[in-house]
């Protein structure tokens, strides 16, 4: 075994522990939380390593990175699932949609339409996600609740025109990135204020597949578990730093 594997493999069991500590001290329960690697600049060798770690969901940025290296891994990634975590380009949709399993990033009502539309019949549900911007300068976003209220009900008319939309796409819950900060009251707000949407949009709508909250990274992680994170986004605390 390689060093390098060695570090992944030790990093990804000192990463579950945390999570499992962090879960503990919220009164919740490890096992709702999902631990997201993401694989941005990683070759696939090291995507590999991830797997025998442990590892079964993973997240990419960009299209053009994941479809050079995923499909030919999928073969020896099995049971694991594949997200877009960036932002997705009009154009690229089409892409997007025949190599992930999910597509977080959404952050506007003509994205989602976009992809409601282009939907065909993928070999599961693909799973979305709408990003609420709460505080992180560089991401986009819908502005506010109000604004993801309307995209929400984009969705439900899509529900209510298509009879096979369970077998195309699910919208599964919301993402955000808390802003770069040292000032953890402003983490946790972030936090807070993503759990709080999900709220509104239960009981505003009868979506009985939307119930995640994806948020927390590297940094942050076990302050969005406190505050109801169920997918955790780790890049750096399982590779290291990467580089491009």
């Amino acid at each position: 075994m390689s060093n390098n594997r060695a570090t992944i493999a030790d990093n990804v069991t000192i990463i579950k522990e945390r999570i499992w500590r962090a879960a503990e001290k919220a009164g919740r329960s490890s096992d709702k939380i999902d631990l997201m690697a993401v694989t941005k600049f990683q070759p696939i060798d090291v995507i590999r390593q991830a797997y025998l770690a442990g590892i079964r969901i993973f997240g990419e940025n960009r299209v053009q990175e994941a479809s050079a290296k995923f499909p030919s891994l999928e073969p020896e990634l099995e049971g694991a699932s594949l997200h877009m975590i960036g932002t997705v380009q009009k154009n690229k949709i089409n892409k997007a949609l025949t190599i992930f399993d999910g597509i977080q990033g959404i952050d506007d009502i003509e994205t989602l339409e976009a992809i409601l539309i282009r939907i065909k019949a993928p070999k599961r549900p693909i799973k979305l996600y709408l990003e609420l911007h709460t505080g992180e300068i560089s991401k986009s976003g819908f502005p506010n609740i109000d604004e993801l209220l309307r995209g929400c009900e984009v969705y439900a008319r899509y529900r209510q025109s298509d009879p096979q939309w369970m077998t195309k796409a699910l919208l599964c819950g919301l993402m955000t990135m808390a802003p770069f900060t040292q000032d953890i009251s402003l983490i946790r707000r972030s936090f807070k204020m993503l759990s709080a949407a999900k709220d509104k949009i239960k009981s505003s709508f009868d979506f009985p597949e939307f119930s995640e909250l994806s948020m927390g990274m590297s940094n942050d992680f076990e302050i969005a578990i406190e505050e109801g994170s169920t997918l955790v986004r780790i890049g750096t605390a399982i590779f290291g730093e990467r580089n491009a």
